[in-house]
């Protein structure tokens, strides 16, 4: 007799008793899960990972952020700036203090490094009212005195300075007494000092308390004409991102729900005579029920209970690097809990309900057939089907009510359409899942003679077994919509012409900007004097780096005036100008511009944009003031665009695909027709340094001391992940993610139909037929499941964007559609092919359980 069957309840003792006949039950279905927790390992380790991975990610993104206003702020509730130029400055600190009482003092003046990246000079008390947030001591002292200052650990870096050392800036030799650091932004870079000890500092910032704040909501001080006020503002941010781990736990576990439901059929299936035997000696289709759920319940408890130690391990291990990462101390006990909580309940729920499926068929099996263990006849295809195309058609729905792109990223509607949009998905996932068995169904009217019987055997048993071949499809769907959904999403993200996305410069490209900068955003230009010493220090540099030197001159600008509800949507980036220097490094021949054409561009998408824009002149000047809107030309209200108000309705955009792609490289120019057609007057901007090959540690170490003796920003290349970085990572998590499921789930269907493969095996079937048997279950599951998965991406896809189907998909690689579509289901069946084979043990008596 089976082992299952040993310790089996006495139900007839406990007639009469429903508490002891279920206590009895609960009491065997442990003991099941003792013996067999090794056959239940895949669903044990699913679960796990996903509490683990819901814990760990939710204290990831708890930890990643501060709170609104803190690192401007401190403990303050008002911020006050006076530019170091006020003629009156100690006087209007004077007027500020005595009227709203104590303040904490900043006084700072920029020194620049010759990158984007400066280094502040801070004046400052380091045990002021509100500023201790945004100070503290790493190591040594703070600076006391004239002469000493304290550096954060980037700028000691950068300089060779250490505690005790000195530092030379600001035309000053200082004596280093300790290393600080910002704990709201551990990436500032700043040197410290004793207050007063700045003469001339370029700006300072004024921290106050509550009574400030309730009097200065108008944004200016009465009296100091020259103070502009910053009070803390309510982030709108949506969904709070721990609520969004969630849902992607949710996801998570509907993906684990589908493999469990096939694993816990496949228990459920080897357990049919025990529970035959079971319902034979008095117990009822609820106490049957309850064997299969309270082994669910066990699974989910103990993979719930290590996950959570998983997880908080993983957290704890991982913090130091979310602090490195995010830039702010980040506090390893600040944990959201509830989340931790709510995450434990889904686990053990989700394995509950994975485990009531199978268990509500199998007690409906008559006791005489499950004794016999034959399987329960599989259940109607439109009992499935009807639900599924019903939720399929809501999920879409509110998909389509989500506003797309643009609605998800919608300020004050944003949280509304992300609810949507998280709902729409969950239910659409939902909805396609439950179409799986109806794929199933497809399968016996393809086994069709004509085919060989190994084929035909695979094709037939995973009709028969539609219980553990449909849940195995739906998994296997699911990955593959994630990835195909990921894919359609990054392409409609990446393929907006207006707001490039990608790097800004390859890697043999240098950009030397035609200004001087003050500080992070600020910027002066240059006098003729400076432009031309500068011309002349740029093409010294590119001879070094034996690059060709490309000026780079701007004269308009482009924006796309659209419906009401999105208003301007400004071009991000510069619009330079097409000069004769820069077609030729670029390859272009003036013949390959058509005549009349103003504006040249790489962008795919940008020619066929409606309702463009071009300015100019003072257009561009009142940065669109002067149109109706600040920063909005063309809207409701404004000047016409016309000639005279120096704007181009509609210009002529040509697509050159010679132009470099990089965001601040020229990928869209104005040409020298449109420039002199509309009498623009052009601007220097820079220039663009072309290497021959990709430069040298050597080299780019060169251009940054090149911009800090210049006091210029230079840029090189950074990586900005692109599109085909997003879909080719999307696909290869979804083809993984899928092979894993076909793996597992080919073989618990293998393992189910082994007395078939005894027969098989007894009636002179060789190897080849055994490996073609596993090789075509696996091959169908996943074409099936690339079929129905990018079926429903792209569906879904166009219903979120509102478009159709060339719009949604076609800037999708075709590389990672054939991938999923061909290569899914040829990797599936060759590693079927590999790991089967292996011939059974002789025929034996068919086991109890």
């Amino acid at each position: 007799m089976s082992t299952a069957l040993q310790g089996l309840p006495d139900l007839d003792a406990d007639a009469g008793s429903g508490i002891v006949a279920r206590r009895a039950v609960i009491r065997w279905g442990w003991r099941l899960f003792r013996r067999e927790w090794r056959q239940q390992l895949l669903v044990l380790g699913l679960l796990t990972v996903a509490v683990a991975a819901t814990i760990w990610g939710a204290s990831v993104v708890t930890n990643a952020q501060i709170p609104p206003g803190y690192p401007t702020f401190g403990t303050g509730a008002a911020q006050v700036t006076l530019p170091g130029t006020d003629p009156q400055l100690a006087a209007d600190i004077a007027t500020i203090v005595g009227r709203w009482g104590p303040a904490d003092l900043i006084e700072k003046h920029n020194i620049t490094t010759g990158t984007r990246q400066f280094v502040q000079l801070r004046a400052e008390s380091p045990h002021g009212h509100y500023n201790s947030p945004l100070l503290s001591l790493v190591s040594g002292t703070y600076p006391a005195g004239p002469g000493q200052v304290a550096l954060t650990s980037q700028v000691a870096t950068r300089y060779g300075a250490h505690v005790g050392s000195t530092w030379h800036a600001a035309g000053t030799t200082w004596q280093v007494t300790g290393i600080v650091q910002d704990p709201s932004n551990l990436a500032d870079e700043f040197a410290l000092v004793a207050p007063g000890q700045l003469r001339q500092p370029s700006q300072v910032i004024m921290l106050l308390g509550p009574a400030a704040a309730q009097e200065l909501g108008g944004g200016r001080v009465p009296g100091v004409p020259a103070a502009n006020v910053l009070l803390p503002t309510e982030q709108v941010s949506g969904i709070p991102p721990a609520v969004r781990i969630l849902v992607v736990e949710v996801l998570g576990l509907a993906f684990i729900g589908l493999v469990s439901v096939a694993s816990f059929s496949v228990m459920a299936q080897r357990r049919l005579r025990a529970l035959g035997m079971l319902s034979a000696i008095g117990a009822t289709e609820r106490n049957l029920r309850l064997v299969m759920i309270a082994g669910g319940l066990a699974v989910g408890a103990t993979a719930a209970l290590a996950g959570a130690v998983l997880g908080l391990a993983a957290w704890i291990a991982y913090a130091p690097t979310v602090q490195r990462d995010t830039g702010h101390v980040v506090d390893a006990a600040r944990l959201p809990w509830w989340v931790f909580a709510i995450g434990i309940v889904l686990a053990i729920a989700t394995s509950a309900l994975a485990s009531r499926r199978p268990a509500k068929t199998m007690a409906a099996v008559p006791v005489v057939t499950a004794l016999s263990g034959r399987p329960a006849p599989p259940t109607a295809v439109h009992r499935s089907a009807l639900p599924g195309l019903i939720v399929f058609a809501a999920g879409l729905a509110c998909l389509a009510l989500s506003g797309g792109l643009n609605g998800v990223a919608d300020g004050n509607g944003g949280q509304g359409h992300v609810l949507f949009l998280l709902v729409g998905l969950v239910i659409t996932i939902v909805g396609v899942c439950l179409l799986a068995p109806l794929a199933i169904s497809v399968l016996a009217a393809g086994a069709g003679p004509r085919l060989p019987v190994a084929i035909r055997i695979a094709l037939r048993d995973l009709v028969r077994y539609r219980a553990r071949s449909g849940a195995a499809l739906a998994a296997t769907t699911f990955a593959v919509f994630l990835a195909m959904g990921i894919c359609i999403v990054a392409s409609i993200r990446f393929d907006n012409p207006l707001n490039w996305i990608g790097p800004n410069l390859s890697s043999n490209q240098v950009y030397v900007p035609a200004a001087q900068s003050l500080g992070p955003g600020q910027s002066t230009p240059l006098s003729a004097a400076q432009l031309a010493t500068l011309t002349t220090r740029v093409n010294t540099l590119a001879a070094s780096l034996h690059a060709s030197a490309v000026p780079l001159e701007s004269a308009s600008t482009l924006y796309q005036v659209g419906p009401p509800a999105h208003g301007v949507q400004n071009f991000t980036g510069t619009v330079y100008v097409a000069t004769p220097q820069l077609l030729a490094t670029y390859g272009i021949k003036a013949r390959q511009i058509a005549p009349g054409t103003d504006i040249l561009t790489m962008r795919p998408g940008l020619a066929g944009l409606p309702h463009m824009e071009m300015l100019w002149g003072s257009a561009t000047s009142c940065s669109g003031t002067c149109r109706g809107n600040p920063a909005e030309p063309g809207s409701s209200g404004g000047l016409p665009c016309t000639l005279s108000n120096d704007c181009l309705a509609s210009p002529a955009i040509q697509t050159v695909s010679s132009l470099p792609s990089g965001t601040s490289a020229p990928n869209t120019v104005i040409t020298e027709y449109a420039v002199s057609k509309y009498h623009m007057q052009t601007q220097l901007f820079g220039w663009l340094l072309q290497a021959p090959a990709p430069l040298t540690a050597a080299q780019r170490s060169a251009v940054r001391q090149f911009g800090h003796a210049n006091e210029v920003p230079v840029q090189t290349a950074t990586y900005n992940p692109s599109l085909v970085d997003f879909t080719d990572g999307a696909t290869a998590l979804g083809i993984v993610i899928a092979l894993s499921v076909l793996a597992a789930s080919v073989g618990l269907i293998r393992s189910e139909t082994a007395p078939d493969l005894h027969t098989l095996t007894a009636t002179g079937a060789s190897g080849m037929t055994r490996r073609t048997i596993t090789a075509a279950t696996a091959a169908a599951l996943g074409l099936l499941g690339a079929i129905l998965g990018m079926a429903g991406a792209v569906i879904a896809g166009m219903a979120w964007s509102h478009s159709g189907l060339t719009a949604t998909a076609g800037g999708v690689p075709p590389s990672d559609i054939l991938i999923l579509l061909i290569g899914l289901p040829l990797v599936a069946s060759i590693g079927g092919w590999l790991f089967a084979g292996r011939e059974p043990p002789a025929v034996a008596r068919q086991p109890i359980e």
